[in-house]
């Protein structure tokens, strides 16, 4: 017996929100095994059709779909249920009752959030300046950062600061060497900007570091991996962060995501101060 389900996750604009709901949905079910389909910009009721004859043929299909305008909506719910297959409408409800709170109309516009407004050019001004201050690139400007994040090899700095710019923050990250490594302006004021310390279990670090070096197939970097060197490296990072006053965050077992989420925490507090 095949329990694999198909999930169709429809969606009439780019897909990320019904892609990140899902994501959400699926990690509640630990048995749960599927093979997930998007269709994004779907606006008119023969690309339903279409996709619906897709899901047709599978076993185990699952619908999921973010579609605002209300008479496609209904037409894929109604046909979905003609084909009897399970079709779940992830923000209709959602918006119904946000619509009665506030006493107005939804617009009912697909892609609504992606306008081009204020917050959309400052998030591309974020990434951009961002890219540029990635692993201590620049650092003359380091003030208008809106966070700094310091960390030895491998914690995450990268991925972490590409995260927050996506979410409208200039973020500047530096790697951890000595104290002669970091930026003079936050030496000489270590709260010119919302600096934060990032931390990670050396053994975590070995198998990090241990995984690139086979990706970039580099030879000659045994320190990088040794386990003493690690350790040392932390320390390091740990009694700067004590000397300075800078809070940290421990990402052993933290994803991007919730380290991102940290990081947005810790500089609003820094910021209602």
């Amino acid at each position: 017996m095949n329990n694999t389900y198909q999930v169709y996750l429809i969606s009439d604009s780019t897909g990320e929100t019904l892609d990140r709901i899902f994501l959400a949905l699926q990690a509640q079910f630990s048995n749960f095994t599927y093979k997930s389909h998007q269709y994004s910009f779907i606006r008119t009721e023969n690309q339903i059709l279409k996709t619906l004859e897709k899901c047709k043929k599978q076993k185990n299909s699952i619908i999921l779909y973010t579609i605002v305008d209300i008479k496609l909506a209904k037409f894929l719910g109604k046909k979905s249920e003609e084909f009897k297959i399970p079709c779940f409408g992830v923000l209709g409800d959602l918006i119904l009752r946000f619509s009665k709170l506030l006493h107005q109309q939804a617009t009912h516009i697909p892609s609504g959030q992606h306008v081009l407004d204020e917050d959309y050019y400052k998030r591309i001004e974020a990434i951009q300046f961002t890219m540029n201050h990635d692993d201590g690139k620049e650092t003359k400007d380091i003030e208008k950062s809106d966070i700094v994040l310091l960390g030895v090899s491998r914690t995450s700095k990268t991925p972490t600061s590409i995260y927050l710019a996506n979410r409208g923050y200039k973020t500047s990250n530096i790697p951890i060497i000595s104290e002669k490594s970091l930026p003079k302006k936050i030496i000489e004021n270590p709260k010119l900007t919302c600096v934060i310390g990032l931390l990670s279990e050396a053994s975590r670090l070995i198998d990090i570091r241990k995984n690139r070096i086979a990706i970039l197939k580099e030879k000659d970097v045994s320190t990088y991996t040794d386990l003493d060197t690690i350790e040392n490296e932390i320390k390091i990072a740990k009694n700067l962060y004590r000397k300075f006053g800078w809070p940290t965050i421990d990402v052993t077992r933290k994803s991007v995501e919730e380290t991102a989420a940290s990081v947005i925490k810790i500089y609003d507090i820094m910021h209602s101060q």
